[in-house]
């Protein structure tokens, strides 16, 4: 569920107007910038791009980068953009460099639908002249390549399909025989049913897993196997299965402690508060005994935390 709280009553040439007004003088009204753009929905501010061009004959993308700053104007410019663009670019900026993130990576890939995959394989193609394929194979090797190639893909089983038991049991004995009950592991084993089974089959598999042979795949994963194979597995379990608590954990050790990752905090909120910021928020509150709304509070200020208090349903 959505945490974005929109007027009943909505009149996209006064949003223009009022945006208008905002950045002229001296400065910004930033607050004036988030009651409006942190009060509507993806569609509504698509809609009041459209319109500010056709009034003023300006990018209110490219206004809103002249006029923001820091890490307000990276959550502010990324609430703006569409949804598989959003992705397409966080998924580029995941894989730059030496201190690539792969959790964020991971988090995108195993959260998205077959559907929603494809599109952004092509928008990213489109984007940066590229493939996605192409990017992650020349980032990764081993089996966490054909782990991340396999999400890539897109070929998971439909949510629509439910769950079937009978496959569900047949898995777990397939992963038994991969894992426990040899020496070594067989990767391609977990690399196709963690892929290609749907959240409600993955969830299924593992607790009939845990039901037959008296311990947990998780343990088994831990034990048997190592590594960026290993970390990735145990997100795509984790994301799979019950995504608003991967991202509320995500979302806690990006403000646990001295200082703070904002990159993080950013991606989750502008990518989640449209989607199940709700259940996140609920999962936060019973993982750790605090709001989401106290942590941001206590771990960032000014405009930055206004918006994202506004996002999560706080303002």
């Amino acid at each position: 569920m959505s945490t974005i709280s929109v007027p009943s009553i909505l009149n996209v040439d006064e949003d223009c107007q009022d945006l208008n007004q905002a950045f002229r003088g001296l400065g910004c009204d930033a607050k004036k910038v988030i009651a409006i753009l942190g009060h509507r929905t993806l569609a509504q501010r698509w809609a009041i791009a459209d319109a500010y061009f056709q009034t003023f004959r300006e990018d209110l993308h490219k206004r809103l980068k002249s006029e923001l700053h820091g890490n307000f104007e990276k959550a502010m410019l990324l609430w703006m953009m569409d949804a598989v663009e959003r992705d397409a670019q966080l998924l580029l900026e995941s894989m730059k460099g030496i201190g690539k993130n792969d959790t964020a990576l991971l988090g995108i890939l195993c959260s998205r639908t077959p559907s929603q995959l494809q599109l952004i394989s092509q928008t990213y193609f489109k984007t940066y002249h590229k493939s996605l394929e192409s990017q992650i194979e020349g980032d990764t090797s081993g089996d966490y390549r054909k782990l991340l190639l396999a999400l890539v893909s897109g070929n998971r089983s439909s949510e629509s399909l439910g769950e079937n038991q009978e496959l569900a049991l047949a898995d777990a004995h397939e992963l038994y025989r991969a894992g426990a009950a040899r020496l070594g592991t067989n990767e391609d084993t977990f690399i196709h049913v963690f892929t290609t089974r749907n959240a409600a089959q993955l969830r299924t598999t593992l607790q009939l897993y845990q039901q037959t042979f008296g311990h947990a795949l998780e343990t088994v994963i831990k034990k048997e196997i190592s590594g960026n194979f290993q970390s990735a597995l145990l997100t795509v379990m984790q994301c799979t299965c019950c995504p608003a608590r991967f991202f509320a954990k995500e979302l806690y050790h990006s403000m646990k402690g001295l200082g703070t990752d904002d990159n993080t905090l950013i991606r989750i909120v502008t990518t989640r508060a449209e989607v199940d910021m709700q259940y996140i928020k609920a999962e936060f509150s019973s993982l750790y005994k605090k709001s989401l709304e106290q942590m941001i509070k206590g771990d960032t200020s000014g405009n930055y935390r206004l918006f994202l208090l506004t996002l999560v349903g706080s303002v």
